[in-house]
């Protein structure tokens, strides 16, 4: 299989060079802008494209307000602080993720609970969040916590695997029934669409990012996906450090954040956008040919839930077994074509194997069976 693999993609990216997990892609406008930004000098916090990239991620996603910040890091904390999250409560995720999720939580003194991952998305399990919430919860008048400590749990964050979408409407369901926000970790699915709306809009607060190996890329930056204008104005105000506008003087009501994206980085952005619908035509015709190609093979190819449009992100196939999955991997690299595992599950890590968690059955397969193959959009791909 390897052989093929490598002519297979290869011939796919026309070029016998080493070839990216995700590389981004530049074809239109950036230079431009980007010049621009460095002529007009206002190259950091303040100035236009700042603006306009926000308001270009609004009409696309559909939310009331959008608000750039400097990494999705910063995004996903902004949220997680908007939402209501304060030291000492318990967030429920799932293991299978980036550690950004849980340092994001880490970082404000919150602490992750950890469930299984679906077979439908690849993200929090519906089914199993509400089995650990059955098994370690109770309601209070206060909302939920845990029956041992106590603590508050504030949210549940489910990250949109490898850009495709989570089983929501169920999930909206058990964390209605137990009274408990839901932010969305959007990070890898810009462009990726459950039911016909976009993530990142059904929780309280979504967060993208735009890392130089996601869709599109401002360089580094993130957004957050805010319901409503008023919740839209407070969090930009929080993440400009909390500055009371004035002509001249520094007054600042709270402690807020620097997380402001710089006008030099949404310049990027705002010429990527300009090529999203491009990037997700080309990204989904080549999880097509991926598909295809592994259809009558041992390897089975991950595919969208019946209910989205994904992005396809990341492409990945799932191997027969652990064995031929390290095979694989070592092939492909050595071949020049990268590959590469998912995450190692969050409480495999040293600051976060104290944390609770339910049976994670599913997400210790993926972890053992699991490869994510080259994905970049393709030059010319034809049907694109």
């Amino acid at each position: 299989m390897t052989n093929q693999l490598v002519s297979f993609i290869k011939d796919l990216y026309q070029t016998n060079e080493f070839i990216p997990l995700h590389a981004p892609c530049f074809e239109g406008n950036e230079q431009s802008y980007v010049l621009q930004t460095i002529q007009s000098t206002f190259v950091s916090s303040v100035g236009k494209f700042v603006e306009d990239f926000e308001r270009r991620v609004e009409t696309y996603t559909n939310s009331a307000r959008a608000v750039a910040t400097v990494n999705g890091t910063a995004a996903l904390h902004t949220a997680l602080y908007m939402a209501g999250v304060r030291p000492n409560d318990i967030v429920i995720t799932q293991a299978l993720t980036f550690v950004a999720t849980c340092n994001a939580l880490y970082h404000m003194g919150a602490e992750p609970a950890f469930v299984d991952v679906s077979p439908v998305s690849l993200g929090l399990c519906p089914k199993a969040l509400r089995r650990f919430l059955e098994q370690h919860a109770e309601l209070t008048k206060h909302g939920a916590v845990l029956k041992s400590t106590k603590q508050r749990i504030k949210a549940v964050v489910p990250m949109h695997t490898f850009g495709h979408p989570v089983e929501l409407d169920e999930l909206i369901i058990v964390c209605n029934d137990w009274q408990i926000s839901l932010v969305e970790d959007a990070a890898e699915s810009l462009g990726s669409f459950y039911k016909g709306q976009h993530t990142g809009t059904f929780g309280e607060y979504g967060a993208i990012s735009f890392n130089g190996n996601k869709v599109i890329t401002t360089g580094g930056g993130g957004i957050v996906l805010c319901k409503s204008l008023g919740s839209g104005a407070r969090t930009k105000h929080v993440t400009t450090t909390a500055k009371v506008q004035h002509p001249y003087e520094f007054y600042h009501d709270e402690a807020g954040f620097n997380y402001r994206m710089p006008n030099l980085n949404a310049a990027l952005g705002c010429a990527q956008i300009e090529a999203l619908p491009k990037f997700i035509k080309n990204k989904r015709y080549l999880a097509q040919l991926y598909r295809d190609f592994f259809s009558d093979s041992e390897f089975t190819f991950v595919t969208e839930p019946k209910y989205a449009q994904s992005n396809y992100w990341l492409n990945a196939i799932i191997c027969p077994s652990p064995q031929v999955r390290e095979k694989l991997l070592k092939d492909t690299n050595e071949n020049g074509v990268m590959t590469r595992p998912t995450w190692q599950l969050m409480h495999r890590l040293p600051m976060y194997k104290d944390c609770l968690k339910g049976s994670l059955v599913y997400s210790e397969f993926i972890e053992s069976h699991l490869i994510n193959i080259p994905s970049s959009p393709v030059k010319n791909l034809t049907g694109a």
